[in-house]
């Protein structure tokens, strides 16, 4: 198996997905192990000292005023995360906790949080364990950081609370640890604190929805050619000369991966047969403008991603030259801003898929293809309410496009006064992936089969390899009504998993 070492210098992004996605082992540098333990000697320099420091010998958040004598420091470091442990709703998915969880270890390893090397063990271990916390919806305002979420996590540390083990059966805590022979940790002073302040919640997602939607992007370049040639459109607006004198990276990447999976159609150029047309619909020429510019929103947050896992997020933090300072590093406001633009570009790009299928089921726009590509219209539907569903997802995409991060609810007694709702922003850019999943395979699905409508003409062997592998994972072709639903429930899956791109990409080499 897989193992990723820690060490304090930040992790990458295909670390997380290797232990959050495929249950990678993680280990700890001998490195992070000497700068947890250099650090966790400040603190306890600064734990025997008369004068308070905040989050060593103080309250949190609005009670940081009040001094906390030695003999109840263990207490409040269990208190705080009990209290904190205060999430509701439906669980959060394993993933999701796994990278949670392993970002705030990534954190706790740099030396800037004054944790003692054996709870960061623990936390490996725990990972290692394949335990997963319980971790509920709601209770994140993304300030400081994910704070009921992380809490959840901390309390499973302490054999409290309930978690999920290695065979999906979630038990209490405490039996689960005493299993694997794991110890519950009994915090110190900054521990319990250290546990729960950082970003790591919204961060994970951002992670997992770039590795995503680089697949759906090049899904989506795919999907969109296959309507090109079933609409018998022209491939000469992909020309690399007509991108490179608007140079947006994700455009030139865009037309670039349509033109290759093009290539050797007879079926683009015919705009001028029977029915001429100078230009084809914006939804169909522009693909590569609309596509483009959410590549590049792509790569603006995949920078923010980048930042952030080199980062250490907690508060109180202990520099290299010991003294322990306060600061706002937990404010979750450059994560929150990537996820609700990336939202917004998912919603455009399921948008424009749509309006390629609904051209594609009109007889009056579909130069010459039967009313939606049913075999017998009028006793057949054909595909009239598979757009009737792709369309209700793209409405439901608008909606989860309006940013979380443009608000803001004070909590704390006006201590936090200002809160960046970057958990809530991810959450719904995880739903904004799945439904742009669904409208790309509804797109797949009338393509594949307007193309197979248009005999006499043979498409690109790239499309062709799509089609080909389309069929052979369940979804059928052109034929009389039939029990939808399996269909696109099979076309979904075969877009979800990278099937798609993997069959073009036999053909055409990577794409871009």
């Amino acid at each position: 198996m897989h193992t990723v070492v820690v060490g304090t210098s930040g992790v990458t992004a295909s670390d997380v997905l290797a232990v959050a996605r495929d249950g990678a082992r993680i280990e700890l540098s001998g490195e992070a192990v000497a700068a947890l333990a250099a650090a966790r000697g400040i603190v306890d320099a600064l734990a025997a000292k008369p004068e308070p420091v905040y989050g060593v010998s103080t309250g949190f958040g609005a009670l940081a005023t009040r001094h906390i004598s030695p003999e109840l420091r263990a207490q409040l470091q269990r208190n705080i995360v009990r209290s904190h442990a205060a999430g509701m709703g439906p669980r959060v998915e394993r993933e999701v906790v796994r990278a949670l969880m392993f970002l705030r270890l990534k954190t706790v390893c740099s030396g800037r949080t004054g944790v003692r090397p054996e709870v960061a063990q623990t936390m490996a271990d725990v990972l290692n364990a394949g335990i997963t916390p319980v971790v509920h919806e709601y209770g994140s305002l993304g300030c400081s950081g994910d704070l009921a979420p992380l809490s959840h996590c901390a309390l499973t540390l302490m054999g409290e609370g309930d978690a999920e083990g290695p065979d999906g059966v979630v038990r209490p805590a405490g039996e689960l640890l005493a299993e694997h022979g794991i110890a519950p940790v009994e915090l110190r002073e900054k521990e319990g604190l250290a546990l729960l302040n950082g970003t790591d919640g919204m961060l994970g997602m951002l992670v997992m929805a770039l590795a995503d939607l680089d697949m759906l992007y090049k899904s989506a370049d795919i999907t969109a050619a296959l309507s090109l040639e079933a609409l018998l459109g022209t491939d000469k607006v992909l020309a690399p000369e007509l991108h490179a004198i608007r140079p947006h990276p994700g455009q030139g990447a865009s037309a670039a991966n349509m033109l290759a999976v093009l290539e050797g159609s007879e079926l683009t150029g015919h705009h001028q047969d029977d029915a001429p047309r100078v230009q084809d619909a914006y939804s169909v020429r522009c693909a590569p403008q609309v596509a483009g510019a959410g590549r590049d929103t792509l790569a603006h947050a995949r920078l923010v991603a980048e930042r952030e896992l080199a980062s250490a997020v907690d508060n109180p933090v202990v520099l290299p030259d010991g003294r322990v300072e306060s600061n706002g590093n937990f404010h979750g406001a450059p994560v929150a801003y990537v996820l609700d633009f990336l939202a917004i570009a998912v919603a455009d790009l399921a948008s424009i898929a749509e309006r390629r299928t609904d051209r594609l089921l009109d007889k009056n726009r579909s130069h010459g293809l039967p009313p939606f590509l049913a075999d017998d219209a009028g006793v057949d539907s054909g595909l009239m309410i598979a757009q009737y569903t792709q369309a209700a997802l793209v409405s439901e995409l608008k909606r989860l496009a309006v940013p979380a991060s443009a608000d803001s609810i004070p909590s704390s007694a006006m201590q936090e006064d200002h809160v960046s709702m970057g958990w809530s922003a991810a959450r719904k850019l995880r739903t904004a992936v799945d439904n742009l999943t669904r409208v790309l395979a509804v797109e797949l699905y009338a393509a594949s089969r307007a193309v197979e409508l248009r005999e006499g003409l043979s498409p690109a062997p790239a499309t062709q390899a799509a089609i080909t592998a389309v069929r052979k994972a369940g979804v059928e072709g052109p034929g009389h009504d039939r029990f939808l639903a399996p269909d696109l429930a099979a076309a979904d899956a075969f877009v979800r998993e990278g099937r798609l791109v993997e069959a073009v990409e036999t053909v055409t080499g990577p794409l871009r």
